[in-house]
């Protein structure tokens, strides 16, 4: 039933493209596994091999220290609508942050966001689909604007330092260089 590619071909991007929802997993050579859900409008094929995704403020920063020390990364989309699908994509990530050389032309490929924190950009070494017949049909209500606003409330500032009491290291003490580029 799966089906594994060595990179995206028109038909995955398209389902890509259609997509509210997706999951990033990640890990550390040690400690626990990191499974975080994305959405709003954060993710961008930028070819068939390489994809990046705008990662904005929460209340951890586990993928940043896992990337920073194991650069394994896979990226889930899943169907919830009448054709079922699950699409993988494997690689190696580098986190980008906003004073990182490639900041600014990654940045330029998303809308403007309050409380931006980093681009992890994937270099795919696997695609695979899979059916995806035990996922749920759901539909799609809105986005939240809840993060958006709790960032323009804050300021770039106090963003700022809310990343330094809550998102300078992982769950496993792990750092997320961060700081560097405060």
């Amino acid at each position: 039933m799966s089906e594994k590619f060595e990179r995206l071909n028109d038909k995955h991007i398209a389902f890509i493209q259609n997509q509210h929802l997706y999951f990033v997993g990640t890990a550390g050579s040690e400690g626990r596994v990191n499974v975080s859900p994305k959405g709003m409008d954060s993710f961008r094929v930028i070819s068939p091999s390489e994809v990046a995704w705008l990662n904005l403020t929460g209340s951890g920063n586990e993928t940043a220290a896992h990337v920073s020390e194991n650069p394994r990364m896979t990226v889930m989309f899943c169907s919830f609508d009448k054709q079922p699908l699950i699409l993988r994509l494997y690689g190696e990530a580098t986190a980008h942050h906003t004073k990182d050389e490639r900041w600014n032309e990654l940045y330029s490929l998303f809308p403007e966001s309050p409380g931006a924190r980093q681009i992890f950009e994937l270099e795919i070494d696997l695609v695979q689909t899979s059916c995806g017949y035990a996922v749920p049909l759901y539909d799609l209500k809105s986005e939240r604007p809840t993060l958006a606003k709790w960032a323009e409330k804050k300021g770039s500032e106090g963003v700022k330092e809310y990343w330094k009491e809550k998102n300078t290291v992982s769950l496993d003490g792990k750092e997320t260089a961060i700081l560097d580029n405060i």
